[in-house]
């Protein structure tokens, strides 16, 4: 028997020829139960300009599945000249993300094997590779790790996923929340609350959780509820297609109970008299789940009619979808759900590719930074006089109506579009449905050409407009180019598909975070085959100061009381007193409310005698100079909250954390075999380049900025650098075409930076078309490995000197 030399083999020998080996012969399925060199994230999206590139994904080395959907142990592998200890770290972190409790380590010498079950002390033993554990062995493990005790739970827990044939399967957090839902049931839990951002795929999760309890016999009775009929249409067409006519939507309050599967407005089901309560016809008993969509909408107020649907049906176990579980002092989520079982926020999702990142620029106008007041005499554009106070952005189009504002954010919002793309899908938020009627008018103003040529170009949609509202699935579908501007006030706030929307526009007061989180979702679906990755928000009320707030994108902070007799009747939220509209109860749609108007007693009755004014519930005025003051990209730490020191300041943090000298970064930097992943890393640490050269010099590389940001080093500018390498007759070795070829890259890199010239396919532009094909560069040198050699030679020649 031929003994292998472990230390001559490469990490992918070894999995090949000692740790596959090793788990099948263990009685592990390699066709089903075993995947190899897994990717599970899609990779972070870095922004740069209008050109953007994705970060590496977490990738795992193995992860082994007890059956398709339940993934119980993950091993990390290292080739023998590490210690069988080295990939254990890396293997528990990603354990904890993807919530395995067995982790495995291994150089092909044996396993070190972490148990996340063990409570004696003898968390981690080393495994010679006979002693593998089987799948029984490690599916024991995994009951004892989600608390699954009885055969009726590990029947209900075990149950398959449905697979369409069409390859689709839950993403990883997707498959940890139905896991976690699912055992959570066949433990007997009543109530769950899943909390998952917006774009993430709350409604194929809740498929698959009924999907598999409904197979599984555990519930034979399933009604879903959603407050929107828009929710209803796009879950029926969408991915509940798949329980065929064992499914249907109730309508025009007819009940028909020969169903299984039922879809449903709160609305149609109840109603502000008796009559009107339709759930009333099913039995308390009837459903066994009730699956609520958009929970923190309607469900979680205990005097609501949405909430006498969840007590009629109390036996039922209730689960609730959000991505932004609402805790205020009057509304709790929590209280009646419990903590979530599973949580995937919106940064977890922009850090794993699978959610876009956004851009945010603040636009401050005059009168909003100063305030108005009217000068004396000033009537409105009915004659009647304005009352003389200090109006502010609070009052702007919801007590007062300046024409200029809204004017010049229609300009605003045309100039970033003519610089961006004047068909990017875009949502504008306004104060209220007249606030978007007239924003639709001046954008269609600013934007005459591509009005004239389609009206549809920019729309109002909003609950009163039906012409609008037969345009929403035209907007939100990417194959339709109209509508492209969308003015609304709350319809589009939740519950919107906008795949392609690349420009969300802030125009109303917004202090709801619930709400704030649910628009930003607007913006945050990836649509790759449409070049839709990132999106950029216009802010003219200062609302994105809610990023900074620290329950932004954190665990809801529960401060509902829990226990209290206190009357609540007459207690109004601050969310609920701001929204300028409601939604009908019995169709979902919304409805304008006029707000009253409380102005303030005149300190001084001789000072306000001449401008008296006429009471009125808004107030339109013109003829207000009015001007954009300044407008500013804000940036954002790794941890998505905004930077509020110096980009500069930020910068050196970050860089002097991974680098504590000058020393150490020039050693990185002329080691890194391709200075592209150096970029990329550094990026990842949270350097935000393009910003930083905008705010150094756009002609100074990476390598410059960082030497003189984070140590105060002089820079130099790539034509200087690329001119100290032709000082120094540094091509004379080269042949003449080899010459003019590096001579060229050098220009490349003096207007375009280090990273063009590693790229071989920079050879297939001009000028180095004119000097043969790409194969026929290369041979100038000898073979591509020389080739290399003298890029590398180039790089070093570059960065000799830092100044």
């Amino acid at each position: 028997m031929v003994m292998l030399n472990l230390k001559s083999l490469s990490e992918r020998d070894i999995c090949t020829k000692i740790i596959t080996p090793a788990i099948e012969n263990a009685g592990w399925d390699r066709n089903t139960q075993m995947l190899e060199e897994v990717s599970f994230t899609d990779g972070k999206i870095y922004v740069r300009g209008k050109l953007t590139a994705r970060g590496a994904k977490k990738r795992a080395d193995y992860i082994l599945y007890y059956k398709p959907n339940i993934p119980i142990a993950i091993i990390e592998a290292k080739d023998n000249k590490h210690s069988i200890r080295d990939g254990i770290q890396q293997a528990l972190d990603y354990a904890q993300i993807l919530d395995i409790p067995c982790v495995f380590s291994s150089n092909g010498s044996g396993f070190l094997f972490h148990d996340r079950t063990a409570t004696d002390g003898n968390i981690e033993t080393v495994l010679d590779n006979n002693s593998f554990p089987s799948p029984e062995q490690l599916w024991k493990k995994y009951k004892q790790y989600k608390g699954i005790n009885t055969p009726e739970a590990e029947k209900v827990a075990s149950q398959t996923y449905f697979f369409d044939g069409s390859g689709r399967s839950p993403r990883y957090y997707q498959q940890i929340a139905v896991n976690r839902t699912v055992e959570a049931i066949a433990n007997g839990q009543p109530r769950i609350l899943l909390v998952m951002a917006t774009g993430t795929g709350k409604t194929y999760t809740a498929f698959q959780i009924i999907h598999r309890l409904w197979k599984s016999g555990a519930k034979k009775r399933i009604l879903f509820l959603a407050d929107r009929n828009a929710l209803i249409d796009q879950t029926k067409r969408g991915d509940f297609k798949h329980f065929k006519d064992k499914m249907t939507v109730v309508k025009n309050r007819m009940i028909d109970k020969s169903y299984e599967v039922y879809l449903a407005l709160y609305q149609g089901l109840s109603g502000a008299d008796e009559e009107a309560n339709a759930y009333k016809q099913f039995s308390r008993e009837f459903f066994d789940l009730i699956v609520i969509d958009e929970c923190h909408r309607g469900s979680a107020k205990e005097n609501s009619a949405w909430h006498e649907i969840l007590t009629y049906f109390n036996k039922a176990t209730h689960i609730g979808l959000t991505a932004t579980p609402k805790e205020t002092s009057e509304v709790s989520n929590s209280e009646y759900f419990g903590d979530p079982v599973y949580t995937y926020s919106l940064k977890q999702g922009i850090d794993d590719g699978f959610l876009a990142p956004y851009r945010v620029v603040r636009v401050t106008i005059n009168v909003d930074a100063e305030g108005w007041r009217p000068e004396k005499g000033k009537t409105d554009k009915d004659g009647d006089m304005v009352e003389d106070r200090i109006y502010n952005r609070k009052d702007f189009d919801k007590n007062l109506v300046i024409d200029e504002r809204t004017q010049v954010v229609a300009q605003k919002l045309t100039e970033f579009l003519n610089g961006y793309d004047r068909f990017a899908k875009t949502i504008v938020f306004c104060t209220d449905i007249d606030h978007a009627n007239r924003m639709r008018t001046a954008i269609a103003n600013c934007n005459a050409d591509l009005a004239a040529d389609n009206y549809k170009y920019v729309m109002q949609i909003t609950g009163d407009n039906d012409e609008g509202k037969r345009e929403l699935d035209n907007f939100i579908n990417p194959e339709e180019r109209y509508p492209v501007i969308a003015t609304t006030s709350e319809l589009m706030t939740t519950g919107v598909d906008a795949q392609t929307c690349k420009v969300i526009v802030l125009d109303a007061e917004i202090k709801s975070m619930t709400k704030f989180k649910q628009i930003i979702g607007r913006g945050t679906r990836i649509n790759e085959e449409f070049n839709k990755l990132y999106f950029t928000i216009l802010d003219f009320r200062n609302v994105t100061d809610l990023f900074a707030d620290k329950e932004f994108d954190g665990d809801p902070i529960r401060v509902k009381p829990v226990s209290g007799n206190a009357d609540l009747t007459d207690i109004i939220s601050e969310e609920e007193n701001d929204h300028a509209s409601i939604e009908d109860e019995e169709t979902g749609e919304e409805i304008v409310i006029n707000p009253v108007v409380r102005y303030p007693e005149p300190e001084d009755e001789d000072k306000t005698m001449w401008d008296t004014p006429i009471r009125k519930t808004k107030v339109y005025v013109n003829g207000v100079d009015v001007s954009a003051l300044i407008s500013r990209e804000l940036y954002f730490d790794n941890n998505g909250k905004p930077i509020t020191v110096s980009l500069k300041d930020y910068t050196r943090e970050v860089v002097m954390g991974r680098y504590a000298s000058l020393d150490d970064f020039l050693k990185s930097w002329n080691s890194a075999d391709k200075k592209e992943i150096l970029v990329q890393e550094l990026e990842e640490q949270g350097v935000m380049v393009e910003a930083l050269e905008n705010a150094v010099n756009k002609e100074v590389d990476l390598f410059d900025l960082i030497c003189h940001v984070a140590y105060g080093q002089p820079p130099l500018t790539r034509k200087e650098r690329a001119n100290n390498v032709k000082k120094r007759n540094y091509f004379a070795k080269y042949g003449e075409q080899a010459r003019k070829v590096l001579e060229a890259l050098l220009d490349k890199y003096a207007d375009e930076g280090i990273t063009n010239i590693e790229n071989m396919d920079v050879l297939r532009v001009q000028p180095f078309t004119e000097y043969g094909s790409p194969v026929e560069i290369i041979n100038e040198f000898g073979s591509k490995a020389n080739y290399m050699r003298a890029i590398k030679e180039l790089e070093k020649e570059l960065y000799q000197s830092i100044g």
